[in-house]
């Protein structure tokens, strides 16, 4: 049985990556990163129209953890703002730091409403296909919602034919397009949007500095889903700071709005992807 409701595949998904792993205080001001921070973020993107939050959490030094009771609090803090009118999902993202085995050992402990997970990074090779699948039925038994992340057009062709080999466990698994990169390369962007007008399988996608309001449009055009926030992109323009993160949200949702598509709230992603007991 299909987890994703076809229809009600029209409801335009706005997710928040508000922090991401790399950047600090020092790049913009309104990066959250305690707990505390989070829960101020979580309510202004909640109103600005963001039904999933993308959290990362930070080690003392303010670099990226996998750390569970670091998540725990950032979590706790979250649900304490806004309850569950936000879908929290965890990321695994290895960050040059974490092994697969470390990455799937968190996902385990935790057991997170939601989690990310790079394609490359937890079966960088066919021969970790079988492990992969077994995390994978384990994460479908447990009702966690995962979303595969593809970064170019080898990930989506591999991701394609592993959807096919049932190794998701899920005949239409939510995906991230990731549209370009940290290093200013989009090379990729042209195959990623080609994939995703072909895609079998819900989909959102993330776009770089000046790329994410090209990559909003793309999404909202073509019955896909959006991911934004300070991970990717601070900038409003050359010169100036986006606000905060709930800036790019607006935006975000005004696009959907010229597309004629309703933002989606929380409860509209549930019930989209059966997440509901």
């Amino acid at each position: 049985m299909m987890s994703y409701n076809y229809f009600m595949s029209r409801p335009f998904i706005i997710m928040s990556a508000p922090n991401g792993a790399r950047r600090q205080k020092t790049d913009h001001p309104e990066l959250p990163i305690t707990p505390d921070d989070m829960a101020i973020c979580a309510y202004q993107i909640l109103d600005a129209g963001a039904s999933i939050l993308h959290l990362h959490v930070r080690d003392d030094d303010g670099g990226h953890s996998l750390d569970v009771e670091r998540y725990r609090a950032s979590i706790s803090a979250i649900k304490n703002a806004v309850g569950d009118q936000l879908i929290i999902q965890t990321t695994s993202e290895a960050v040059g730091f974490y092994s697969r085995h470390e990455q799937m050992a968190m996902t385990r402990e935790l057991k997170p409403e939601a989690i990310s997970l790079a394609l490359r990074e937890l079966c960088p090779a066919d021969g970790d296909i079988a492990e992969f699948s077994k995390f994978n039925q384990w994460i479908k038994a447990e009702k966690i919602f995962p979303q595969y992340i593809l970064y170019n057009e080898s990930d989506f062709d591999r991701f394609e034919k592993m959807r096919k080999q049932g190794v998701f466990h899920d005949d239409t698994p939510f995906t991230l397009f990731v549209f370009g990169s940290y290093q200013g390369d989009y090379t990729n962007t042209d195959q990623l949007k080609e994939k995703s007008l072909a895609a079998k399988f819900p989909w959102a996608a993330c776009g770089f500095y000046e790329n994410e309001k090209e990559c909003i449009s793309h999404a909202a055009l073509n019955d896909g889903h959006i991911r934004v926030g300070f991970e990717n992109n601070i900038r409003k323009d050359e010169n100036t700071l986006l606000e905060n993160n709930a800036e790019m949200i607006r935006y975000s949702a005004k696009i959907a709005s010229q597309a004629q598509r309703n933002v989606a709230t929380a409860s509209d992603v549930r019930n989209m992807f059966n997440l509901k007991e």
